[in-house]
């Protein structure tokens, strides 16, 4: 069961890329029994967030088919190709009205597990500055977390 949090966070699984310097759809690749796009689904389903939205674009019918049976909300980009900046204003769209933050994952990292993702919303709650962002070896990473403040400026993002 997961643990609650002070605040209400919403996680946006960005998984609309072309993966092309991989040469294959990076979400749909085979990781154990699953795959890389679901074991990620199922990391932030274990974790503190209140509801999990999927962006899919790229080969978009072929992904949906894959989580179909997953508790979540899945938004569709069109424009992915645009860049990532059209896939977090496509899945801001679909953000629960009582989320007061976002935290914004790759669909390509299914070793960022419930523990980890629950450590950033602790912190992000703990320090209360409206953005986390993890460090590791001195370098910023993903996922990264929003308050809700500054949704109109992410939803502006292009590319």
């Amino acid at each position: 069961m997961r643990e609650a949090s002070s605040t209400t966070v919403s996680a946006i699984l960005l998984a609309a890329g072309e993966s092309k310097r991989m040469g294959r759809l990076k979400q749909l690749m085979p990781l154990g029994n699953s795959t890389i796009v679901e074991q990620t689904i199922d990391n932030l389903l274990s974790s503190k967030v209140c509801e999990v939205i999927v962006v899919v674009g790229c080969r978009a019918e072929e992904v949906m088919k894959r989580i179909a049976t997953k508790p979540i909300k899945i938004a569709v980009n069109p424009i992915y190709h645009q860049g990532m900046g059209t896939s977090i204003v496509a899945g801001l769209s679909q953000v629960d009205s009582k989320a007061q933050a976002v935290m914004l994952a790759l669909g390509d990292q299914p070793f960022v597990d419930s523990q980890t993702i629950n450590k950033l919303i602790d912190e992000f709650d703990t320090h209360d500055k409206g953005i986390a962002i993890p460090v590791y070896r001195g370098r910023r990473g993903h996922p990264t977390i929003f308050s809700l403040k500054y949704k109109a400026q992410l939803s502006e993002l292009k590319g």
